[in-house]
């Protein structure tokens, strides 16, 4: 069983992503390159629950996870299963509890100590700027003061503050 899993996030929107591209390799993060994901929600009773793929890889990621839908930085509960069969979950998860909706995006990774910058382009969106800060073996201290140095080095703080899930921007587009 995979241990529960606790990080300090950011979501903003942003209109160009090359200028915090530039501020990270500025941040001296460590660029891990980009991959396409796919991420399939399904309706649950609370939390959210997706299925992501990533193109190229086999199998998939099953995600867990709670956090408060509240604009600035907060925390967010999670656990993560690694799945060799993805199709076969999807579809059974499918079935059993329903699609919410599907997100697809383009991200390109940035690491920097325990915060990970990720540079997103979501179909149907548009651009944003999330970062995770893992909270491992700092203390929330420690965490919080990292967080809030990449935030500030990235320039996040001019950028809109989006308070939900990907999903949910998704569904009120649509909507």
């Amino acid at each position: 069983m995979t241990a529960p899993r606790r990080n300090l996030e950011l979501k903003v929107r942003v209109v160009d992503l090359g200028d915090v591209l530039a501020r990270a390799r500025g941040l001296g993060a460590r660029d891990e390159g980009t991959r396409r994901d796919v991420d399939t929600y399904f309706a649950v009773p609370q939390g959210r629950l997706k299925l992501r793929q990533t193109e190229g890889r086999p199998g998939g990621t099953l995600i867990a996870y709670r956090r408060a839908d509240a604009p600035g930085s907060r925390h967010s509960h999670y656990r993560l299963v690694e799945v060799a069969d993805a199709a076969g979950l999807l579809a059974a998860l499918g079935t059993a509890l329903g699609v919410r909706a599907v997100v697809a995006k383009e991200r390109r990774l940035f690491v920097h100590g325990a915060t990970r910058i990720h540079l997103d382009r979501v179909e149907g969106l548009g651009s944003f700027v999330e970062l995770e800060t893992v909270l491992t073996t700092q203390t929330e201290a420690e965490a919080t003061a990292e967080h809030e140095l990449a935030k500030q080095a990235l320039g996040l703080d001019a950028a809109e503050p989006v308070p939900v899930s990907y999903v949910d921007l998704l569904e009120r587009h649509r909507g």
